[in-house]
């Protein structure tokens, strides 16, 4: 693993709101590069983890660009639907990418296991890989998990994805209504960043 520190990286992703929450992140002194700068087209995510397909979208978009690269795969997974959608959380949102279409197919889903739903408990958890890939092929990939239920109504404009819908654990807010500050010193890109921030 290269012990010198990381002056610039590729960030790869086409979301834009992970675009943003992954550079929010990063040392205001690192250049970085995105795909606003490249227009490489995704990969096909063939993975059936979230490891697997962080992995594969670093290293396809650092062999791409030549640059250290650093990309997430993230998702929610919920219990009562046996863990789905889990890393399939983008593909729930059609080719599109509408994650209105997206909660709503998770509300009918939770729907059909139990029609009382909304009078429980009903526990969730995201999930996010952070890799970082080096061109020299090494690379290195933390989890980051944080804990919590699914609100049985959409709540607040902020963040992106099922964020409207996801209340961590101890809190009363969705991730959708937090401050955008507040959500970044919790969720679990950040709980994956802070065991790989020492590279940078």
């Amino acid at each position: 693993m290269s012990k010198k520190k990381i002056k610039e990286i590729f960030i790869g992703s086409n979301n834009k709101g992970k675009l943003k929450e992954i550079a929010d992140l990063l040392p205001k002194s690192l250049k970085l590069y995105s795909n606003l700068d490249f227009k490489i087209p995704s990969p096909i995510e063939t993975g059936t983890s979230f490891y697997e397909n962080s992995l594969l979208k670093a290293k396809y978009f650092s062999k791409k660009t030549k640059k250290i690269c650093m990309s997430d795969d993230s998702g929610i997974e919920i219990d009562v639907l046996n863990k789905k959608p889990g890393v399939y959380s983008a593909d729930w949102a059609g080719k599109k990418r509408n994650f209105n279409l997206a909660i709503k197919k998770v509300y009918r889903e939770i729907y059909k296991k139990d029609k009382n739903w909304k009078k429980k408990k009903i526990t969730a958890r995201f999930i996010c890989v952070l890799t970082i890939f080096w061109p020299n092929g090494k690379f290195v990939s933390k989890v980051g998990k944080i804990e919590g239920r699914i609100s049985n109504i959409k709540k607040g404009k902020n963040g992106f994805g099922y964020d409207p819908i996801f209340i961590p654990k101890g809190k009363r807010l969705t991730f959708g209504e937090l401050e955008p500050q507040k959500k970044y010193r919790i969720d679990h890109r950040f709980n994956a960043f802070k065991k790989i921030k020492k590279f940078f």
